[in-house]
């Protein structure tokens, strides 16, 4: 007869955590220097859960970093983890802000090193983010649409039509992740060029349909500005509000936008229940 084996009970410990938004792209926050949070992805699925969590597009982990200020996380709402995202390193900056850390950060990401100043308190909260230098890559893409291929340490897809809802964008987007230049799958935008303003919608690799995506606005505006299509600065418009980017056609790009505070909890993280 073999011995009964009780495995230890799970514990928990209660962290602190922040709901907030850019332009409605929203995001719980943590800060992982002093909360211990063991199995980060599965964590994120919970928390981005708008049923059974908190509900969000991702997850913002906070972080030591010995290369920058600070590391930045971003973990989608599936669990997967991206690059860089410019709606959440805003919320990431007015949230170390409010802590008393600062406000200037240089962020360790996935993407490369990025930095975020804080631009105005009152009465909106706006933070600029030095977002790197967009660069172009030509893949053909299967539809007639004027599209460019856009890499901001994270792929975006940018497809230029003359109205915004001409394209079925999840479904095209859903096409596009599985198509062989894009074995990492890809962020997909149409882009409506407008006098002095530029629309778009988002569809986020990991997210889906989304009211605003910080890299993929830079690189929409990126697109047009190289095409000759729109001059820096260009005003955004996106379902979740507007966002500016400013380029010159060389070096880096530059995303300012809003970053919302929603409210503060605490939330109870399950550890020891896979022992």
């Amino acid at each position: 007869m073999q011995p009964t084996v009780r495995k230890p009970a799970p514990t928990s410990d209660v962290i602190s955590v922040t709901k907030m938004h850019g332009s409605c792209n929203d995001f719980v926050v943590v800060d992982r220097r002093t909360a211990d949070i063991e199995g980060l992805h599965e964590f994120a699925r919970w928390a981005c859960n708008r049923r059974t969590g908190i509900g969000a597009d991702g997850l913002i982990a906070i972080e030591s970093s010995a290369t920058a200020d600070v590391r930045m996380r971003i973990v989608n709402a599936d669990g997967s983890e991206a690059e860089m995202c410019g709606n959440g390193i805003r919320c990431a900056a007015r949230w170390l802000d409010e802590a008393g850390e600062g406000s200037r950060f240089r962020f360790e990401t996935a993407a490369g090193i990025v930095s975020t100043e804080i631009v105005s308190r009152e009465p909106e909260y706006l933070v600029r983010v030095t977002m790197g230098t967009p660069r172009f890559t030509a893949v053909t893409m299967p539809f007639p649409d004027e599209t460019r291929i856009v890499d901001l340490g994270n792929t975006h897809v940018v497809i230029f039509r003359a109205r915004i809802d001409d394209v079925e964008l999840a479904m095209l987007a859903t096409r596009l992740q599985t198509a062989k230049d894009f074995p990492n799958g890809t962020n997909v935008h149409v882009a409506v060029p407008e006098e002095g303003t530029l629309r778009v919608r988002h569809w986020e690799r990991g997210v889906g349909l989304t009211p605003a995506c910080g890299t993929g606005a830079v690189a929409a505006a990126a697109a047009a500005i190289d095409a000759k299509k729109l001059a820096s600065p260009v005003d955004v418009v996106v379902p979740g509000g507007r966002l500016v980017v400013e380029w010159d056609g060389r070096g880096a790009a530059s995303l300012t936008g809003p970053a919302a505070r929603v409210f503060d909890t605490r939330v109870r993280v399950e550890v020891g229940a896979a022992i």
